[in-house]
């Protein structure tokens, strides 16, 4: 008998692929802001 498709665990591991991405995304965007904020801060 073929084996059951484990559709809960491929949906967990899709959310946590998609969680991952968007911290590391965010994590980016924090970096890039605090790069553009000393140099206009400096500018004022």
């Amino acid at each position: 008998m073929a084996r059951k498709p484990n559709y809960g665990f491929e949906k967990r591991q899709k959310e946590l692929a998609k969680k991952a991405k968007k911290e590391e995304k965010n994590k980016r965007k924090l970096a890039e802001k605090e790069q553009d904020a000393p140099e206009s801060a400096e500018e004022e």
